[in-house]
């Protein structure tokens, strides 16, 4: 198997995560629960294709593959819930509500120190285009997802 599409998915899905962390870092947007699940699969697609480059292991790349097309999922999820579409499965997305029979000073006792993003607030990444960072996502990992799934079946037909 030639390493070089294993190596390049690699890159490509430690990009994402690494991209949406420097948003946040150097561009001041703030995560939600979705935004930051969506991360988790691109870090095993860029360990499994870093295995797959190793070991020449084009099941890798296809696992790798797979694992990028979780982190589309999770967007797709995450785009519905933006919409309105339906709500969103995690209770930490979920905006804070006051609860009857608590003083005032409970509630704010009870508040994390850093509010949590709601899920269905979607982030712009660039001011006037309506595509938020979970569309944005979405696309991305379609694309890498299927570039890998497509050079793993190529390898297949090579025999190599």
């Amino acid at each position: 198997m030639n390493r070089v599409p294993a190596l390049t998915i690699a890159v490509l899905a430690a990009v994402a995560p690494l991209f949406a962390l420097g948003t946040e870092r150097f561009v001041g947007l703030a995560p939600c629960a979705l935004c930051l699940w969506q991360r988790w699969p691109y870090w095993v697609a860029a360990a499994l294709a870093v295995l797959a480059a190793l070991t020449r292991g084009r099941w890798l790349l296809s696992l790798a593959g797979l694992a990028v097309l979780v982190s589309a999922g999770i967007a797709a999820l995450h785009i519905g819930v933006e919409q309105g579409w339906w709500p969103s499965p995690l209770p930490s997305c979920q905006a804070p509500t006051a609860t009857l029979g608590l003083s005032v000073d409970d509630m704010l006792k009870a508040m994390s120190a850093k509010p949590d993003k709601p899920c269905d607030a979607p982030s712009f990444l660039i001011p006037g285009l309506p595509v938020s960072m979970a569309q944005m996502n979405f696309v991305y990992a379609a694309v890498v997802g299927g570039l890998a799934l497509r050079w793993s079946v190529q390898q297949g037909r090579r025999g190599v």
